[in-house]
């Protein structure tokens, strides 16, 4: 029996919430919804209880918002994967989000096939960016000050600069590419693959593929 991926869903709007559950109960037969979350507070501690696969979560919330719970789950549950879904386009918000860990972000009008996708990429610890916002992504000039909490240092950054291979592999990873499609393109194997992502991680000081790519492109270290 195939494992299903357990799904917590977290927004303060009562019919987008049982919007999203009858759409993942009748299209994601690979999916189980285990829970859902009116506020960020009550999605941390669904997440400390139920230990989903996947947070579908909105940015926007009463009290904790997603943005804060996110920081909470990938810091104290970094293998539980969050998707942000939100009602806004904003690229500030897209940037501090893949950078606090999320493994993708999504306007809430997302046909669903490309949230089932992304669900699903999320399960296997991967990153699916939309073409259309990492596009809007890499256009984006961020100064340092907007990411200074959170994000290296210029001289370090100055210091540490990407090899042209790391950036081949950021940039696939950036595509929603697995490792192992990394290593096809790049004619070289998953464990090459992967020492050169810890090199990644090590030179920005992040500790995720979704923060790596958001420190890069707010860095301009994608193109």
């Amino acid at each position: 029996m195939v494992k299903r991926i357990r799904v917590v869903i977290a927004d303060d709007h009562l019919m987008v919430r049982k919007g999203l559950r009858l759409m993942l109960e009748e299209e994601g037969e690979d999916i189980e919804l285990v829970g859902d979350a009116a506020d960020g507070a009550t999605a941390v501690t669904l997440v400390e209880q139920l230990q989903p696969d996947v947070v579908v979560m909105d940015i926007r919330m009463p009290g904790m918002d997603g943005i804060a719970a996110l920081k909470q789950i990938h810091t104290t549950w970094p293998h539980v994967a969050v998707l942000l879904l939100t009602t806004y386009n904003e690229d500030e918000l897209m940037i501090r989000g893949l950078q606090a860990g999320a493994c993708g972000y999504f306007l809430k009008d997302t046909p669903l096939e490309t949230l089932l996708n992304a669900i699903r990429t999320a399960a296997r610890g991967e990153v699916l960016i939309q073409p259309e916002i990492m596009a809007r992504l890499l256009s984006h000039t961020t100064s340092a000050s907007q990411i200074a909490s959170s994000s290296p240092s210029d001289h370090v950054l100055n210091s540490m600069e990407l090899s042209r291979r790391e950036r081949e592999v950021l940039a696939g990873v950036a595509r929603g590419e697995r490792s192992k499609e990394i290593a096809a393109r790049l004619g070289i194997t998953e464990r090459t693959v992967r020492a050169y992502l810890t090199n990644i991680y090590t030179k920005l000081n992040v500790d995720s593929r979704s923060s790596a790519v958001a420190v890069a492109v707010a860095h301009g270290l994608l193109s």
